[in-house]
């Protein structure tokens, strides 16, 4: 399944993970002020007007659901926050829907939207 929308998206994820990407999605509309919602590599990316490049995502994964963090300058400034969490160079996992962190999620949110315009990783 190739979605085109992000409604499409979250219509094609499991039940079981949906509301937990309902409110990533809500969080993403309510903090990132300006950004455009587009799908991008087969997930929700937001991006910043005027960038070429998205700052945010997220998807559902075989194993978690994925928050990618592509500002290096937000992911050095919560390092504190994020060292307990399982994380890639940008992806910050969760395996199950019920801990997702929306508090930290919000937080990082705000300051990606905060941040002046900047290269993502």
């Amino acid at each position: 399944m190739n979605p085109v929308t992000v409604d499409a998206y979250l219509a094609g994820v499991p039940d079981a993970r949906r509301p937990a990407l309902v409110r990533l999605r809500e969080l993403c509309a309510a903090e990132l002020t300006g950004f455009e919602e587009v799908i991008a590599y087969g997930m929700p990316v937001y991006v910043r007007p005027g960038a070429e490049a998205g700052e945010i995502a997220w998807a559902n994964q075989k194993q978690y659901i994925s928050f990618y963090l592509m500002r290096t300058d937000v992911r050095e400034a919560f390092a504190d926050r994020l060292a307990p969490y399982d994380m890639g160079k940008a992806c910050l996992r969760f395996r199950n829907p019920a801990k997702v962190d929306f508090d930290l999620v919000r937080d990082l949110l705000r300051a990606t939207a905060e941040a002046r315009p900047g290269p993502a990783c």
